[in-house]
């Protein structure tokens, strides 16, 4: 078993993480880090899934002190079955950890711990973009992410930057201090990054990026997903612009709709797409609202979920502490 050696808020039918049924509401959070992540968390709200506003005064709510980059990069937090929120984050560039923390309100958080999640791989380059999911049916807690392990998948190598060529990897965890050996999660036939859940009318899909630069893709797919923890079945075309380079989505359910939200990190922008099917996806950029957009604090890589009404208040309070 993997055991830490100090060491995505979850929709109720739709979001970046997986949740328990129970969390229900009328309103929407949205979890992400601005710059290089060197701030920590910050919280968006919307009671439409179009319009988002800073919460708190745009104030961070949890700054890093864990990794030895100290980032909060792609946070995401699920909460579990006693009403506690769990938040994975990329706490490095190179790291082969990954940050934790827990939370009742999302306002005092425990102790941060590092998950050494890729220790047992003396070579692995990175652990990015981790993403936590609550499993129903197996009563745990399922934490998957991107790494690279040279000479892998020696049939996709050279095709991403920098040597990266990434697999999905996957451990689990009923309470925190023991882990199950990590192991792959997922492997499309492709360098892929940024996975997580897409619940659509009560059929799930895992939301991936094909991080392929050679030749250039950088898009979204969806792919079937049988359960938390799989099987998954192969990517289905890609939705995103071919050519318009996207990473970091998230969704939600809005009414008929499935709402994508991705960073289009090379124009520097959010957009978001949105359907009513799954399969013809309509451009809904220009009807977004996002905080800080076109300057150095924008949104970056992060989880949209739907929360009680009520917590968005308590959230709003803390700007004036």
């Amino acid at each position: 078993m993997i055991r830490p050696l100090a060491l995505c808020i979850a929709a109720a039918m739709l979001a970046g993480c997986a949740a328990p049924a129970r969390t229900t509401g009328n309103a929407y959070l949205f979890a992400y880090f601005t710059g290089n992540g060197e701030d920590g968390l910050h919280f968006a709200a919307s009671r439409d899934g179009y319009r988002w506003d800073k919460v708190g005064g745009g104030r961070s709510f949890l700054k890093p002190v864990v990794g030895a980059a100290k980032l909060m990069r792609d946070p995401c937090i699920v909460q579990g079955p006693d009403g506690t929120y769990h938040m994975v984050w990329t706490s490095g560039w190179k790291e082969n950890n990954i940050g934790y923390a827990s939370s009742k309100d999302l306002v005092h958080w425990s102790a941060q711990r590092e998950l050494p999640v890729m220790a047992h791989e003396a070579t692995a380059m990175n652990a990015w973009a981790p993403e936590i999911a609550y499993d129903r049916e197996r009563d745990e807690f399922v934490i998957f992410w991107a790494s690279t392990v040279p000479g892998r998948f020696p049939e996709t190598d050279g095709s991403s930057e920098d040597k990266y060529n990434h697999r999905l990897y996957v451990t689990t965890t009923r309470d925190f201090k023991t882990f199950t050996p990590t192991r792959l999660y997922y492997d499309p036939g492709f360098s892929v990054i940024d996975a997580t859940f897409l619940d659509f009318n009560g059929r799930r899909h895992l939301l991936i990026k094909d991080e392929t630069r050679n030749p250039p893709r950088k898009y979204l797919q969806l792919a079937s997903a049988a359960g938390v923890q799989g099987p998954f079945g192969k990517p289905g075309a890609p939705f995103t612009p071919i050519g318009k380079w996207v990473e970091g989505p998230t969704a939600l359910q809005v009414g008929a709709y499935a709402v994508v939200y991705y960073d289009a990190y090379m124009t520097k922008h959010y957009g978001a797409l949105r359907s009513r099917d799954l399969v013809h996806w309509e451009d809904v950029t220009d009807r977004m609202r996002f905080p800080d957009e076109g300057t150095p604090l924008r949104m970056r890589h992060g989880t949209a979920f739907a929360v009680p009404a009520a917590l968005l208040a308590t959230l709003d309070k803390e700007e004036t502490k």
